[in-house]
C-alpha cells in the first residue's frame, strides 16, 4: 500500500455510503491522531483502539448520523497531499475549508492539528485532508 492515509479516507467514505455503523481500520500512529481530531470535532460518535496478533492494531469507529434525517456527519472526505505530490501550508497561507465550517487537518511539528489550532499556534505543516 502506498497511501494508508487515503486508504484511511476511502474506508470511511464507502462505510458512510453503506450506511454503516462502525468501520475497523487498520491502525498507525497518524491514523490514531487524525480519528482523535475527527472524534474532538464532532465528526465521528466514537472510536475505539484495539491490539492485534500482529501488533499493528485495528480502530474502531463508530459513524456517527443525524437521528432525524439519517445523513452522516461527514459529507466530504479529500485527500489533499499525496506521495507524489506533498502539499505544505506555512503559518501564513493556511487553507479555510468552507470559509471556516470545514476542517483541514494538517500535520505538523506539533502533531496532527486542525487549520484553526494550526493558526492560533502560529504553525504550518503538510495539509493532509479536507473534512466537512
Amino acid at each position: 500500500m502506498t497511501d494508508p492515509i487515503a486508504d484511511y479516507l476511502t474506508r470511511l467514505r464507502n462505510a458512510i455510503k453503506a450506511k454503516h455503523r462502525v468501520v475497523d481500520i487498520p491502525a498507525s500512529n497518524i491514523k490514531k491522531e487524525m480519528t482523535k481530531v475527527l472524534h474532538d470535532k464532532g465528526y465521528i460518535l466514537n472510536y475505539k483502539f484495539e491490539e492485534t496478533t500482529n501488533h499493528q492494531g485495528n480502530i474502531k469507529i463508530a459513524l456517527k448520523y443525524n437521528p432525524d434525517s439519517k445523513k452522516p456527519a461527514i459529507f466530504h472526505l479529500e485527500r489533499v497531499s499525496k506521495p507524489g505530490l506533498r502539499k505544505y501550508a506555512s503559518a501564513d497561507s493556511l487553507p479555510r475549508v468552507l470559509n471556516g465550517l470545514g476542517v483541514a487537518i494538517l500535520s505538523t511539528s506539533r502533531g496532527v492539528i486542525t487549520d484553526k489550532e494550526a493558526r492560533d499556534m502560529n504553525v504550518g505543516g503538510e495539509v493532509l485532508c479536507y473534512i466537512y
